[in-house]
């Protein structure tokens, strides 16, 4: 049998009206929880990419010491989100008693509890091979019916019931981000705009790449050999033909109709890899056009890296 400890008194007494008797950062904590298979893990990425200091699989007298850490002078972390569900065994049945603490010292917290239908779950761990944790050797449906009746009493105690049963990992991130997530972290998508050079090799992490070797190359210019994308002379001989404004009219079409659709899916990171023979000339300018040009939307946080700008020049 578990030990069940309350958490240490940080307010006056009083509850929720006391005063701190410690400072602390922390605004919002967030227990996610319910049944395997819900949707669980989707939950916690939507709070990780929103910039909340995220655990997965904490026990509650985990989360106890891990809420003290974080309200403890000193700490950096304003918001935080932990999954905690029958896969911490027995100490599962202290995790009312947690949120019970929370509720006592009048800490910001919010309980999500994700659901869906029997045959959903039984068909989502038919469809991923993975055996129920209440149910290792047994059936998935046997083991769906003895967590319901863990989780009855915690259901009644959540801020937020969501049943995934007809929902698209996209429907449940959107689901959430609109209901629990500050404003103004909803819906922004981080964008990279990196240059490279084909001849150090293809990028690694990019989402889209562009070949612009098409273009005119100011490597064969001597005056411009030594210069990069970030000068003015190499951007004007680039663009003297018309084929980069041609490019530009383009490309601009193409990511003002993407860019919204992957905010809208839920997306949080993205990288446009834009690429010439070097990295040090065309898609170093194109990057850093690219990247002013879409700084000025609010839903996205751009940024822009030149892979290979450092790189000696060599042959183009």
């Amino acid at each position: 049998m578990a030990v069940i400890r309350p958490l240490r008194p940080l307010r006056a007494a009083g509850g929720k009206s006391g005063k701190p008797v410690v400072e602390s950062r922390l605004e919002d904590f967030v227990v996610i929880t319910g049944f395997s298979g819900a949707g669980k893990s989707t939950a916690m990425n939507v709070f990780e990419d929103a910039g909340y200091f995220c655990v997965d699989n904490l026990p509650p007298e985990m989360i106890r010491s891990l809420v003290e850490l974080f309200v403890h002078k000193g700490s950096k972390v304003e918001r935080a989100a932990v999954v905690s569900d029958v896969r911490g065994g027995v100490y599962f049945e202290a995790l009312r008693a947690v949120v019970d603490d929370l509720d006592a010292l009048g800490l910001s917290h919010h309980v999500l509890f994700l659901e869906a239908a029997e045959q959903t779950l039984v068909t989502r761990y038919k469809e991923t091979r993975r055996r129920h944790p209440l149910a290792p050797e047994g059936s998935v449906a046997a083991g769906v019916a003895a967590e319901r009746a863990l989780l009855e009493p915690l259901r009644g105690r959540a801020d937020l019931v969501i049943d995934t049963t007809a929902m698209s990992a996209a429907m449940l991130r959107e689901k959430i981000a609109e209901e629990l997530l500050p404003r103004q972290t909803v819906g922004r998508l981080s964008v990279t705009f990196m240059s490279f050079g084909f001849k150090h090799g293809p990028p690694r992490e990019e989402d889209l790449a562009f070949d612009v070797r098409f273009l005119a190359n100011p490597h064969y210019e001597r005056e411009l050999r030594e210069l990069t994308g970030l000068d003015r002379a190499v951007v004007e001989y680039i663009a003297r033909d018309g084929r980069l404004d041609e490019l530009y009219e383009r490309l601009e079409s193409l990511l003002d109709f993407l860019l919204p659709q992957y905010v809208a899916e839920g997306k949080a990171h993205l990288v446009i890899a834009i690429g010439c023979t070097g990295g040090r000339h065309r898609s170093v300018a194109i990057a850093e056009h690219l990247a002013e040009r879409y700084r000025a939307h609010d839903d996205l946080d751009v940024a822009v890296a030149h892979r290979d700008l450092q790189k000696l020049t060599g042959s183009a």
